[in-house]
């Protein structure tokens, strides 16, 4: 048994230290960001802000949307593949034609996740044959595995020229190994999304602030990148996930809810909510896997989420906070924002007086 007793921290426990800035509006500060992947043949050009691969959030209509807007999205796995296909195809055919530009921003601004069975392997090799995958997500809920390290190595020995992101893990010798197993991008979080249990359940995590930063270190050092996955709740968190060192975000809860997400609408006290869960929860297992297996239990939880509205008006505020908290860090620019970021640990970032009768944010 051993005790690491170095203080780790999460989004709650620190805030961005204003500063001087030559900056004037919100408006000019530029969000995009243009990443050379490590290992795959291509680049992404947009804003690195992602829709997790969960259902009601990484769907073919929420990636049109954010493709539409520069960000990406990550689609969930249980897509079938004549779906994909079409969705994918639609990107290649339209090429050809005026939309040029617009499609291929589309097509590389989504990617294609897979889990690590010969299942989810064989049907990715299916939709390679009738359209170029750009970007593959291996997704697991425990990337410690060396099974995971060898499917890694796997896909990329099958798709050279695919960009890969793999996790989850939230240790910086891991997200080393994956990168020289072949994984452009790693995501890294344990147990931090708002429908997640796993910490509950197993005791298992590590809080994500220091999770990004000393993941972020570990990856810029052999030229790779790192996907911060759950715990952002407000646009503040994504600024200090930004700052903190993460080349995306992605977002689950925050996206969910909007039009684009579909689901069963519930009407509560006359307003109007949408189901959400998380992928290791009792629903998500019924609905993909025939049930909870009688070796595990449920690591999600499965709430009710206000509906939001078109994915515009959400992508909206996110942009418009990460924008605002450039402009006090002094950053012209997104890149610029984790050199110029310094943070101040806190035991209180925001007043709750009011959270429960606001009228509206």
């Amino acid at each position: 048994m051993r005790i690491e007793t170095d203080l780790k921290l999460d989004f709650d426990d620190v805030l961005i230290r204003p500063k001087r800035s030559t900056l004037t509006s919100r408006k000019d500060v530029d969000l995009h960001r243009t990443y050379n992947f490590l290992h795959g043949g291509s680049y992404f050009q947009g804003i690195p802000i992602m829709a997790a691969n969960m259902d009601g959030v990484g769907e073919l209509e929420v990636g049109e949307t954010l493709s539409a807007l520069d960000l990406f999205t990550c689609y969930k796995k249980d897509i079938d593949e004549d779906s994909l296909i079409e969705a994918l195809s639609l990107y290649t055919v339209n090429i050809a034609h005026e939309r040029c530009m617009t499609v291929n921003k589309q097509r590389n601004n989504v990617a294609v996740t897979i889990g690590r069975n010969n299942y989810d392997f064989d049907k990715l090799g299916r939709i390679s044959k009738h359209v170029q995958v750009q970007n593959i997500c291996v997704d697991v809920a425990n990337g410690y595995s060396q099974a995971f390290v060898d499917f890694v190595s796997k896909v990329r020995d099958k798709y050279p020229d695919s960009n890969i992101f793999a996790g989850n893990v939230v240790t910086g010798e891991m997200v080393e190994e994956l990168l020289l197993a072949g994984a452009d991008v790693v995501k890294v979080g344990i147990g931090s999304g708002s429908v997640c249990t796993t910490r509950i359940k197993t005791g298992v995590g590590y809080p994500q602030f220091s999770c990004i930063a000393e993941c972020a270190d570990a990856a810029h050092g052999l030229n790779g990148h790192i996907i911060a996955d759950g715990g952002c709740t407000t646009p503040g968190d994504v600024a200090k996930a930004f700052g903190a060192g993460a080349d995306f975000v992605m977002l689950g809860s925050m996206l969910a809810g909007s039009t684009e997400g579909g689901g069963d609408k519930i009407e509560i006290d006359g307003k109007e909510y949408v189901e959400f869960y998380g992928m290791s929860s009792k629903k998500a297992n019924e609905k993909h896997n025939g049930g909870l297996k009688d070796y595990r239990t449920s690591e999600g939880r499965r709430v009710a989420i206000p509906y939001k509205g078109p994915m515009e008006g959400i992508i909206q505020d996110i942009l418009g906070g990460v924008r605002s908290a450039c402009t006090y860090a002094g950053a012209s620019k997104l890149k610029h924002l984790s050199k110029c970021a310094t943070f101040v640990r806190c035991t209180k970032t925001h007043s709750k007086v009011y959270e429960s009768s606001t009228l509206e944010i």
